[in-house]
């Protein structure tokens, strides 16, 4: 009955409460649908596109610098398998200090346990769909179908995702060419000296181009200005 509800999908808000529906139907708490963080990231709020988390879960999230503490960060870099992690899994001579502070957040939210299933899109950008609650674990025939779900859901949000940015807002020519020169490993300062700028314009070219093409630092904006052909 999900996929049939996700297959239908066609407006932003169905596909949220596409997303409440999923996480209910196996006794989770939240569902929420995001792009993975990448090495240099450390906030998560700006990666979140649609959750069923109040607004302040993850701005707090981010006040406590949770993000490289998340336990199965590691694996999400180099595996698209369903990761899972849980508060009892930890030990007690394996909880550190940062350990400690990720369990009380996540405790005092009523949040124990989780579950991760990331997909590669077509545009080769890698999404994840978090779920979050307090159950025992998943048994393998539940992973297996909340994993089968979830596909559907990424499918869904294909249909309902805003058209790309750079088709809306493109870049001016100054802003390309600073992308440019970074994309090639130059710094702020210089790029000021080869285009005769200073560092404070450059930052200011990237930082429009980053909010243009909805980045959330540089690596994004250049990874993003290639795919979408914006530069070489």
């Amino acid at each position: 009955m999900l996929i049939t509800e996700l297959s239908s999908v066609r407006t932003c808000k169905a596909f949220a409460e596409g997303l409440r529906r999923i996480a209910a139907a196996f006794s989770l708490h939240h569902a929420t649908l995001m792009r993975l963080p990448g090495p240099d990231d450390r906030d998560i709020a700006a990666l979140v596109i649609e959750t069923t988390h109040p607004p302040q879960f993850f701005r707090d999230f981010d006040r406590h610098g949770l993000l490289p503490i998340c336990p199965i960060s590691e694996q999400l870099q180099s595996s698209l398998l369903p990761q899972t992690w849980t508060l009892k899994s930890v030990t007690p001579g394996e909880k550190s200090a940062d350990w400690q502070a990720f369990a009380g957040f996540v405790l005092s939210h009523g949040v124990t346990m989780g579950v991760v299933v990331s997909m590669t899109g077509l545009d080769g950008e890698r999404l994840l769909l978090r779920y979050d609650g307090d159950r025992d674990c998943l048994q393998m025939a539940e992973l297996n179908a909340l994993t089968m779900v979830s596909l559907y859901a990424f499918e869904a949000y294909a249909t309902v995702r805003p058209r790309e940015p750079a088709v809306l807002h493109a870049l001016s020519a100054r802003e390309l060419e600073v992308v440019r020169w970074t994309a090639q490993g130059k710094t702020s300062a210089e790029i000021g000296q080869i285009l005769s700028l200073s560092d404070h314009t450059v930052n200011a070219y990237l930082n429009n181009a980053i909010k243009k093409l909805d980045c959330v630092n540089r690596t994004q904006l250049v990874a993003k200005a290639i795919r979408l052909k914006l530069i070489a």
